[in-house]
């Protein structure tokens, strides 16, 4: 019996959530920063598809996943458009708050399926686990950069990338046991969400520099 998600499916599936969550936290930065209309675009697209460029570099994949489906960049382009005129319309600038939780969700998914991606090629499980959070972080890290601000990943002493590296691993042993690939897309993204959300909440923070 045929399984009802097959891989290619479920991958193509975590690749766009993944690509529109980002793209409208890297539309709502650029908003903040009260970039022009090109500025907007630029960084939605650098949000969206930085992180999965670079995992495909990594790998070896050609080609690039946003060249093998346009659609993403049309999928990206609306998005921009349409927020931006919505924003423009209702005169609010998103706040920072607003853009935690779909920069949470895209960071979840894509860190899911950088580490699949990984296993299937056959690299050693602490590899696979650096390329989920390479494709988690590396879009966040240029929208930061090209908006002027010290990335999240490196500032922000509450785990970021760390919540990405625990849904790596929920990832590697959900395969381990031999889940379904739908599956342990699913588990590696609710275990980073999850583990970012509580940080958030109790607003749990790393050790920082101590200065004297």
């Amino acid at each position: 019996m045929r399984p009802v998600l097959d891989l290619a499916t479920a991958q193509y599936v975590v690749e766009v959530t993944a690509t529109v969550a980002l793209a409208a936290s890297g539309v709502m930065e650029a908003a903040r920063k009260r970039l022009d209309p090109v500025g907007v675009v630029v960084v939605a697209c650098l949000t969206a598809f930085g992180g999965g460029t670079v995992r495909d570099l990594l790998l070896d994949r050609r080609p690039l996943f946003w060249v093998q489906h346009p659609a993403y960049l049309w999928t990206v382009f609306v998005i921009a458009i349409v927020a931006m005129i919505a924003m423009r319309a209702r005169h609010r600038a998103p706040t920072e708050r607003a853009i935690v939780w779909p920069d949470a969700l895209g960071l979840g998914l894509f860190a899911a399926t950088g580490t699949q991606l990984a296993l299937q090629a056959d690299w050693p499980l602490l590899a696979a686990a650096v390329v989920g959070v390479i494709t988690a972080v590396c879009g966040g890290v240029l929208r930061d950069i090209v908006c002027n601000e010290i990335p999240v990943t490196f500032r922000d002493r509450r785990p970021y990338a760390m919540c990405a590296f625990g849904g790596a691993w929920a990832v590697i042993a959900t395969d381990a046991m031999g889940a379904s690939d739908a599956a342990e897309l699913a588990a590696g993204t609710v275990v980073t969400v999850a583990l970012r959300a509580v940080t958030l909440q109790f607003d749990w923070r790393l050790p920082a520099w101590r200065i004297d």
